[in-house]
């Protein structure tokens, strides 16, 4: 049964004028369409430092990373931890790009929280909500992607245990869903942007690459997502896709994101928005 919205801390109602969350500089959910890029996981310091500028000279304004990695198997690289988050924090003072990486577990908090500027709940622990009530006592932006099969219902109350801890910092991201379709790896619910934005003020952005699975659609989804409204995306860059010790097959080279972000100033026009002015790819 739906819940009754305007009891709600995440109503549309209760800030009209929707929120903007500032991350260092970098306004999420303001007029100025964000782009967060970078690796799935940190697999060395050369290779987080290479993609971090590669990814700042395209256009991106926040620098993407996994140093914890929640993988289905337990035997696949499931991260650096620490030293991968070092190496994330590096990366930053040498580009200016505020970081955004993975929490997993309500015990990691304080040693990511050393690191990141925005902490990303994935969608395997949505409704983990120990965690989210964790995440609720602190003062830092939370990422929150929606679960892999949660409905907008579902996914909006997660929000909610955030901000009803307190913590008004909250960007949602639709990463796609399961359904019976094989031929991508989830189904993009383009649809949850313009719902999520009626009904809600918090902002939305929209990852085409968990959405679709493969490198080839991601630039086709995330113009589209550009389109219904989003306030931002978050894509994954490698600078050897092939080479990429998780989502390889979703993962643009430097060059591919390079391509992808001077098609997306004419969307963002188009819909009111605004984007970076990109440098030339060197």
């Amino acid at each position: 049964m739906p819940v009754e919205d305007t009891t709600m801390l995440f109503d549309r109602s209760r800030k009209s004028s929707g929120t903007v969350v500032n991350v260092n500089g970098v306004e999420i959910g303001g007029k100025q369409l964000v782009v967060m890029a970078g690796p799935c996981a940190v697999e060395s310091r050369d290779q987080i430092l290479e993609t971090a500028h590669a990814v700042h000279r395209s256009g991106a304004r926040i620098l993407r990373g996994g140093a914890y990695k929640p993988r289905t198997s337990p035997y696949n690289f499931r991260g650096l931890k620490e030293e991968g988050l070092q190496y994330l924090a590096e990366a930053r003072d040498e580009t200016g790009l505020p970081v955004v990486t993975e929490i997993m577990d309500a015990r990691h908090l304080d040693i990511v929280c050393r690191y990141a500027d925005i902490l990303q709940v994935g969608s395997r622990n949505m409704q983990n909500f120990t965690l989210l009530e964790e995440l609720g006592r602190l003062q830092i932006p939370v990422l929150l992607k929606r679960g892999m099969s949660a409905t907008i219902e579902e996914f909006l109350c997660a929000a909610e245990y955030i901000l009803s801890g307190g913590n008004q910092e909250v960007i949602l991201c639709e990463r796609g869903i399961r359904t019976y379709e094989t031929a991508s790896r989830n189904t993009l619910d383009l649809n949850a942007v313009p719902i999520l934005k009626r009904r809600t003020h918090l902002p939305v952005i929209v990852d085409p690459s968990h959405g679709t699975g493969y490198s080839w659609m991601v630039p086709h989804l995330a113009r589209a997502a550009v389109a219904v409204g989003a306030d931002g995306l978050i894509v994954e860059v490698h600078r050897a896709p092939n080479e990429a010790l998780s989502d390889a097959t979703q993962s643009l080279s430097p060059d591919e994101f390079d391509e992808m972000m001077k098609t997306l100033g004419p969307i963002a026009e188009a819909v009111g928005r605004e984007i970076d002015h990109l440098e030339p790819a060197i």
